[in-house]
């Protein structure tokens, strides 16, 4: 995979306890303040349709890997010219999150960015960020934004040896420091202790019904090491399916996937399944 190289700089206009550790473009910063302006008033109640609403404010922006892994130290990057699958999904919960508890400053979104994006809310070096989704939908369940209802919805525990990131550390530059490393392989074993629920493939049709717009859909995967490869938002389009709001690697860019849910993950041979967590 090729590193993504951006001109960054830190921006001066956040407040003291983060000037340190935020890299943010001139234009990204001005697409936060556009964004804000943007969906200014979108919240009608209902928060689930208000992350549809805010998701697809993002149609067909560019889909670009590895935003994250840049520079020689952790920090919280803010990006909107790309997203990935994950990225896109932090930007429209940390948005949404604004709408709710009406606020609309920058700082205001780069904490719940941060919050989101970081083990128990800090960043806190490399091995705090929520690398594995899983992980992701956990810490943030715990911290009280969202919560797993896949086994609610027909899904099942299962476990599985998630070791992908220490086995393929040469795929990620910060895992050339030994301390980085010996962090995330710690969040590895922490994982590997717990069961996680997916929802089968062959049982998503039958159960779509109790999905909801705005669920944070997770794909999981028989890949070896990985827990899963792929995130969206659902959404139930005019047809009355749900389907996938994401960053796709597909068309690379930020699209609602033709097929409903159910089918479009029949043409994903490592597919497993899904895991379905609901923002509070």
């Amino acid at each position: 995979m090729k590193h993504i190289f951006l001109f960054l700089f830190l921006c001066g206009s956040v407040s003291a306890s983060f000037s340190q550790q935020i890299t943010c473009s001139p234009k990204d910063k001005a697409a936060v303040e556009n964004k804000l302006a943007e969906i200014d008033g979108m919240f009608q109640g209902n928060f689930g349709e208000t992350m549809v609403n805010v998701g697809k404010t993002f149609m067909k922006t560019p889909y670009v890997a590895k935003t994250l892994e840049i520079g020689d130290t952790e920090t919280l990057v803010v990006n909107l010219q790309g997203l990935d699958c994950t990225t896109f999904v932090e930007n429209v919960l940390a948005f949404s999150k604004l709408l709710r508890k009406e606020e609309d400053t920058f700082d205001a979104f780069i904490n719940n960015l941060e919050v989101i994006r970081y083990k128990d809310g800090e960043l806190d070096g490399y091995a705090s960020r929520l690398h594995y989704f899983s992980e992701w939908i956990a810490n943030n369940a715990e911290k009280g934004l969202l919560k797993d209802i896949t086994g609610e919805i027909g899904g099942a525990e299962i476990t599985k040896d998630i070791n992908f990131m220490s086995t393929h550390r040469d795929l990620y530059p910060f895992l050339a420091d030994d301390v980085n490393y010996s962090k995330i392989k710690a969040s590895e074993n922490y994982l590997n202790s717990q069961a996680i629920c997916v929802l089968a493939k062959d049982e998503i049709a039958k159960n779509e019904h109790l999905i909801q717009s705005g669920d944070i859909i997770a794909l999981a995967t028989s890949i070896n090491g990985l827990d899963v490869t792929h995130t969206g938002i659902a959404t139930r389009e005019k047809d009355g399916r749900i389907h996938l709001l994401h960053a796709s690697t597909g068309s690379m860019q930020v699209e609602v996937s033709k097929l409903p849910l159910a089918d479009y993950l029949k043409g994903i041979k490592s597919n497993t399944g899904i895991m379905v967590a609901r923002p509070l």
